[in-house]
C-alpha cells in the first residue's frame, strides 16, 4: 500500500447514492445528500454545475467533477434556468417537469430519449474517520477533468453499463466509479502545473517514493532512519535529507503523524481494544509512550478522543462524516 492508496481504506461506492440521470432541458437536479465527495461523469449533453457559495462551472460531455461535501450543490441545463429545481440524492425522486429521471440498473436507451439529451452519473462517497479526512484535504471544493486522459477507458465502459440492465449490475457500477474516482484524482494530481500534495508528488522520487511506501507498508515496524535509508539503498544522511525537502517534515515525524491517523481511526472502531491494544497495533509497545505521541500529535488523549467519537456517533452525527 502507497500513501495514496492507503487513502482510500473504505471508501467504497454504495449502490444506495447513485443515480443515472437522462434529461431534456430545462432541468435542475439539487444534490442534498451532503456527501462529504460526490463524483459527477458527464455522458451525453453538457450542463452547469452549481455550487453553494462558489461560482458555476460548465460541465460538457466527457468531463468528470468531484465536489466537496458538505454544502449542496446544484446541476443545470443553464444559469438562471426556468426548471423548479428538483432535489436528489440517496432517494431520488422522479421530476414531474423537466425531463426524465432514472435510477442507476434502468435502461435509459428505449424509446422517448431526446437526442440532444444530458445524460449524468453521479456518485457519493461516504468518507469517514481520520483516514478520510486526509483523503478531503488534499482536494478542492471542485475539480474538474477533461477528456482526453486515463479517466476515458472508465468512462466508456460506465456508458456500456448503464446501457444494459443485466445481472449484478449495480456492482459492476459500483467499482467503476471508484475506479473512476482514484484515477480521476489522481488524473488532477499529476496535470502539468498541477499541485498535489507533498506526501504525493514524493511518490515520483525513486528513493522518497520508496521510503513513503515502506512506512505505509509497515508502520508498526520499528523503523528508524538508518534502517529505513538500509531498506531503500541509500545513505542515511542522504534519505533524511531528500525526504524532508520533498514530504517537508523528516521520516520519522511522518511516520508518528500516520501512526496516530491509524490509531484514531482504530479507537473509534474498535471500541473494546485496550489502549494497549491499538498501541501495538501501531508500533508502539508502551502505552505510555503512545499516550504521549497521540496526545502531542491530537490535542488529546486516546481515551477522551475514543470517548468524544462514540459520543458523535451516538447522538446521530450524518453519515460519512
Amino acid at each position: 500500500m502507497d500513501a495514496f492508496g492507503d487513502l482510500f481504506r473504505g471508501v467504497r461506492a454504495q449502490g444506495s447514492l447513485f443515480g443515472s440521470s437522462t434529461l431534456s432541458a430545462p432541468w435542475s437536479l439539487l444534490f442534498v445528500d451532503g456527501a462529504p465527495l460526490t463524483l459527477c461523469t458527464v455522458l451525453e449533453g453538457s450542463g452547469w454545475i452549481v455550487p453553494e457559495g462558489r461560482a458555476p462551472e460548465h460541465v460538457a460531455a466527457g468531463d468528470t467533477l468531484i465536489v466537496r461535501g458538505p454544502a449542496s450543490f446544484a446541476f443545470v441545463d443553464a444559469i438562471g434556468t426556468a426548471a423548479e429545481p428538483i432535489e436528489c440524492g440517496e432517494e431520488c425522486a422522479t421530476p414531474e417537469q423537466g425531463g426524465t429521471l432514472h435510477r442507476l440498473g434502468w435502461n435509459d436507451c428505449g424509446p422517448g430519449i431526446p437526442a440532444d439529451a444530458t445524460t449524468l452519473i453521479v456518485g457519493a462517497y461516504p468518507v469517514r474517520g481520520e483516514i478520510g479526512r486526509r483523503l478531503l484535504d488534499a482536494v478542492p471544493d471542485v475539480l474538474r477533468v477533461a477528456p482526453g486522459g486515463t479517466t476515458d477507458a472508465v468512462r466508456d465502459l460506465l456508458a456500456a453499463e448503464v446501457a444494459v440492465d443485466a445481472p449484478g449490475q449495480q456492482v459492476v457500477l459500483d467499482r467503476l466509479l471508484d475506479w473512476m474516482l482514484v484515477c480521476t484524482l489522481r488524473e488532477w494530481f499529476d496535470r502539468p502545473g498541477g499541485e498535489p500534495p507533498a506526501w504525493y508528488a514524493a511518490h515520483r522520487d525513486p528513493v522518497v517514493g520508496h521510503a513513503v511506501a515502506l512506512l505505509h507498508a509497515e508502520p508498526a515496524a520499528p523503523w528508524t532512519v538508518s534502517s529505513l535509508a538500509d531498506r531503500t539503498g541509500v545513505s542515511r544522511a542522504t534519505l533524511a535529507k531528500r525526504f524532508a525537502e520533498l514530504v517537508g517534515e523528516p521520516p520519522l515525524t511522518y511516520l508518528t503523524r500516520w501512526r496516530m491517523t491509524l490509531a484514531a481511526d482504530l479507537l473509534a472502531e474498535r471500541e473494546t481494544a485496550t489502549i494497549g491494544e491499538i498501541a501495538r497495533a501501531v508500533g508502539y509497545s508502551d502505552p505510555f509512550g503512545f499516550s504521549a505521541a497521540f496526545k502531542r500529535i491530537r490535542g488529546v488523549n486516546p481515551s477522551k478522543f475514543r470517548r468524544t467519537e462514540i459520543s458523535l456517533d451516538q447522538s446521530g452525527r450524518p453519515p460519512g462524516r
